[in-house]
This record gives C-alpha cells, structure tokens and sequence, in this order.
C-alpha cells in the first residue's frame, strides 16, 4: 500500500516535471511573471523519502534556471531550508537506508552541490537535526546551519519572499 502511493506521487511529480520541461519547450509564458522586476522564493523542504526528495530538489534547481524566471531577472533569489525528516537526507551518513537510497542520497548531495554553485542558497533547522538524531558535523558543507528554520522562513516572507511548501 506505502509503495503503491509512493508510486502515484512520484507519478504525479514527474508529470509535473515533464509539464514544466515542456513549457520551456513551447517558450510558454507565465501571465503571474509580467511586470515583476525581482523573484525570490524560499522553499519548506520537509520530505523525507529519498527519492521523493531528489524529484522535488532536482525540480528546484530546475525552476531557478528555467528561461521564463530568467526572462524577469537573471539571478533570482532562490533559498531552500531544510526541516523535519529532510534533514536526514542532508547528511554524509548513510546508516539506516537502503543501498538503494544510498544511491539516491549521492544523486541528492550533487544536486545539493550544484544548487549551491549556482547561487541558490541552504539552510538548515538544527533543531530538527537534533529531533531526527542526526549529527551536525554530518550536514553537507553547502548547507548553512541556523538554529530553528521555522525563524528564517518567517524572515524570508518578511522580506518578501514567496513561501513554497514541499513536502
């Protein structure tokens, strides 16, 4: 039952996936993008099943690179913050997954290098580091560490930046 709903949202999201490629395909426009001079987006990124995650990561990096956000400014400002059971994916330890998720895990921590060679900013909840049982001298260099993420993100919407929930 877990895996055949885990194989309908991974379905879903790879419809997404191939729906947002195809737009840039077709040079779709976005009405909602006309007239905006900056885009800045945080993202909640709390999922935790591996593989899930990596769609949802790898559509991220996607978005900050696809032409239409590229048509509005050349370097929009993009944060992800990770929380809740993301946090174990962030990590060099393995233990406790799969050698299949292992797999996906290395796939996750490039995606995560590239994100951070293009500008997109991490970040990271300690406090549900510390929930999860995942040691801090574990996370991905590229991923800054602030004590609760819940306060970012507030800040982040203060200053304007459009909240989008994943997971």
């Amino acid at each position: 039952m877990k895996r055949s709903a885990n194989i309908t949202i991974m379905s879903i999201l790879l419809v997404c996936l191939l729906v947002l490629t195809a737009g840039n395909a077709f040079g779709e426009e976005y009405s909602p993008l006309k007239g905006l001079k900056s885009i800045k987006a945080v993202f909640n990124f709390e999922l935790g099943n591996p593989q899930s995650a990596l769609i949802n990561l790898k559509l991220i990096h996607q978005t900050y690179k696809d032409e239409n956000i590229r048509k509005v400014t050349k370097k929009p400002d993009f944060v992800v913050i990770f929380l809740g059971p993301a946090v174990k994916l962030v990590s060099k330890s393995r233990s406790g997954f799969t050698a299949e998720d292992q797999k996906i895990l290395d796939e996750f921590a490039s995606t995560v290098s590239a994100m951070a060679k293009d500008g997109i900013k991490l970040e990271i909840c300690l406090f549900a580091v510390k929930v999860f049982g995942v040691e801090s001298s574990t996370i991905l260099p590229e991923i800054k560490q602030v004590g609760n993420g819940w306060i970012s993100l507030i800040g982040y919407e203060a200053k304007g930046y459009s909240l989008v929930p994943i997971g």
